[in-house]
């Protein structure tokens, strides 16, 4: 661990720790508190968003795993493990459940060797992997953890909009669900500028002028083309908080925000 955090350089901001400090973790430096203040100042929604992803993500897995059988996960953009990771979310309602996650970031990797265990029925795996090689992504995922031959369910959480083309990034998304059977799903969501698009690229600006890795908002339509030659679930490409809400929800678990989710499935 203490190899990998050598690694890491402190003074840069990284969005993986930015977007555990907006929901609430400590594993985050000072730089990334900055960048992030500095970002929620402009766009205070912000760590709505990330509450919305969130739970987006609990509610579609809890669907595939709990009501589509699904008991194979493949995590692409991981992030530092808050509350509510994919394994914790599969296993709880499927114990012999196998997650791999995915990510070429230093500090994830040690977090996640460390931290993000599962059940003993199942298993949960990290590879050090970058989204841009979705052969090696397939290869490795493949070699010991995921049976590529029976129906994954394929997580793309806030990851694709760091691809800086979207015709790339829709490109990415196809070569790897060409690698999984018949019967697998697509998770998806990520940034959009429909609802408070003005303030929210303002904030994405900031983040750009000093992270190393840029951000690019997308119009729900732009999204919408990950989703082309897949059977789409209801209630299709939404902002997250309005996919398959909870019939407790509150006013505010229902805002809209400027992010869009949708679960779909490879006919």
């Amino acid at each position: 661990m203490s190899s990998e955090r050598a690694q890491i350089d402190e003074t840069v901001p990284h969005s993986a720790r930015v977007w555990n400090y907006w929901l609430g973790g400590k594993d985050n430096f000072q730089s990334d508190r900055e960048v992030g203040d500095q970002f929620a100042g402009l766009y205070p929604d912000i760590e709505a968003v990330a509450r919305s992803s969130r739970a987006f993500l609990t509610r579609a897995v809890t669907f595939l795993v709990a009501e589509q059988g699904i008991r194979q996960l493949l995590d692409i953009g991981t992030g530092l493990p808050t509350v509510d990771n994919t394994h914790q979310v599969a296993q709880a309602a499927a114990p012999e459940a196998r997650i791999v996650y995915v990510d070429n970031d230093p500090m994830v990797l040690a977090y996640a060797r460390a931290l993000l265990t599962g059940t003993p029925q199942g298993v949960t795996e990290y590879i050090d992997a970058d989204l841009r090689d979705p052969g090696t992504i397939l290869e490795l995922a493949g070699r010991s953890t995921l049976d590529l031959s029976q129906p994954v369910g394929l997580i793309l959480m806030n990851i694709l909009g760091h691809v800086p083309s979207v015709e790339e990034a829709g490109s990415i998304v196809r070569r790897l669900l060409a690698g999984l059977p018949s019967g697998s799903y697509l998770v998806t969501a990520d940034g959009t500028n429909v609802i408070d698009g003005p303030a929210f690229e303002e904030a994405i600006a900031v983040w750009n002028a000093n992270a190393p890795l840029s951000y690019h908002l997308r119009s729900p339509g732009e999204l919408a083309t990950y989703l082309t030659g897949l059977e789409v679930v209801e209630p299709g490409l939404v902002p997250c908080s309005r996919w398959r809400p909870a019939p407790d929800a509150s006013h505010e678990d229902l805002r809209e925000v400027d992010e869009f989710g949708a679960v779909a499935r490879k006919p």
